[in-house]
């Protein structure tokens, strides 16, 4: 069986769906807003005119089910955004997911199928995964009435009523009916761009460890207070965050990353010395005795920091998910796909962000595909990827889908 796919719909759909919420030279498409739901409706009109059966839930998600008895692949990923971002980070899957199913009934195939699925608010805007979580059932309604959304913090009722979800009911994925689940992705890193390399076949997805810090000092007047006597919170938070770089560069994996992504002060004001300093910090790794490894590194140092005064610490561990290893099997049927369409062109790689497929490898096999991001950039407008590496990632990913059918007749 050989999937044909025709590069010139699959550009075009691509800069069609960009249209919506159209930012500079990238997007800006958030959760449950005007114009993700326009997006999403776009990619209804788009499952039904390759004859699939769509279907929208109670939390957005878009599943194209394809009739009758078949050996079915799930294939997609998000059409959201980041707010003002880029114009492939999730669209890109979703739009392979199309073309793939489309390709497959331009077959003539009625024994197999591909379902695209659209999943909602992969970006957070409410809540992490929210709709790939939702639909292995791990969102409850209590979740759902707590969720606000980040940025305005307009609850997740109201913004899915105001989106006319209110009162649908919940996709429930059949993990029995797939032989597993596939999405392509832009790497969101520099590392294929960087080496010439055109695909990258995913072996894992990062855990992600986030932390709050807290350092306590006492208020003051910045103009009278001896610098010798002074409890500066902020100041013992800037001295903490340099001793966290140089011990975690020293336990660091190949591919451990941290950054720390927001600071905060009170009482915030130039003349007055901080009684409090807080920070969030993330790490990330794929390999959990390194996540382990830098938890224990930041424990100690925040003992130390104590040890030493004048200002106290104290550590949070805010949220943690695990690794997520992709399936053996398909990541072998991604392995020769990548290899046929780019020889030679092609590696393994772990994933550096979170993505659906981690939710989804919680009930069913699951393998993603990485194509070049240029420069490395993401979740910015400028985020791009060359038209050439677009066609060939669905070609690559079309090509597994293909291998996987095959054999599982």
């Amino acid at each position: 069986m050989k999937l044909e796919i025709n590069p010139q719909r699959l550009l075009a759909e691509l800069r069609e769906l960009a249209t919506f919420g159209a930012y500079r030279t990238g997007v800006h498409r958030p959760t449950f807003s005007p114009q993700d739901m326009a997006a999403r409706r776009w990619v209804i009109d788009r499952m039904t005119a390759a004859g699939l059966e769509p279907r929208m839930d109670g939390i957005g998600n878009i599943l194209g089910m394809a009739p009758g008895e078949r050996r079915r692949l799930l294939v997609g990923s998000h059409s959201d955004s980041q707010n003002h971002a880029g114009w492939l980070d999730g669209a890109m899957g979703v739009v392979y997911a199309l073309e793939i199913a489309r390709a497959v009934a331009e077959s003539g195939r009625t024994d197999v199928a591909v379902e695209p699925v659209d999943w909602a608010d992969e970006e957070a805007h409410f809540a992490s995964f929210l709709g790939s979580r939702s639909a292995i059932g791990e969102v409850s309604e209590e979740e759902i009435d707590a969720a606000r959304c980040a940025t305005t913090g307009t609850p997740l009722r109201l913004a899915l009523a105001d989106a006319g979800l209110a009162g649908r009911e919940r996709l429930r994925i059949e993990p029995a009916r797939y032989l597993g689940y596939l999405e392509a992705h832009i790497e969101q890193g520099d590392y294929l761009d960087a080496h010439g390399l055109a695909l990258g076949v995913v072996t894992t997805i990062v855990g992600i460890w986030q932390y709050r810090l807290t350092v306590r000092g006492q208020r003051n007047h910045g103009g009278t207070t001896r610098m010798a006597v002074r409890k500066d919170a902020g100041a013992a938070l800037v001295m903490l965050i340099n001793r966290i770089e140089e011990r975690f560069r020293a336990l660091a994996g190949d591919r451990t990353v941290w950054t720390v992504g927001n600071i905060r002060l009170e009482p915030g004001q130039v003349s007055i010395i901080p009684d409090l300093a807080e920070m969030m910090l993330q790490v990330r790794d794929s390999d959990p005795d390194v996540l382990w490894r830098m938890d224990a590194a930041l424990r100690a140092l925040v003992e130390e920091t104590n040890a030493a005064g004048p200002c106290s610490a104290a550590l949070e561990l805010v949220s943690s998910s695990a690794p997520h290893a992709m399936s053996t099997a398909l990541k072998e049927e991604l392995d020769s796909a990548a290899e046929e369409v780019a020889p030679g062109r092609a590696i393994r790689m772990p994933s550096g962000a979170g993505h659906d497929a981690q939710i989804l490898a919680q009930v069913m096999p699951s393998g993603m595909l990485f194509v070049p991001s240029i420069g490395g950039i993401s979740h910015h407008w400028d985020e791009n990827t060359r038209d050439d590496d677009l066609v060939l990632g669905c070609r690559a990913l079309a090509g597994a889908c293909a291998r996987l059918l095959t054999k599982a007749a």
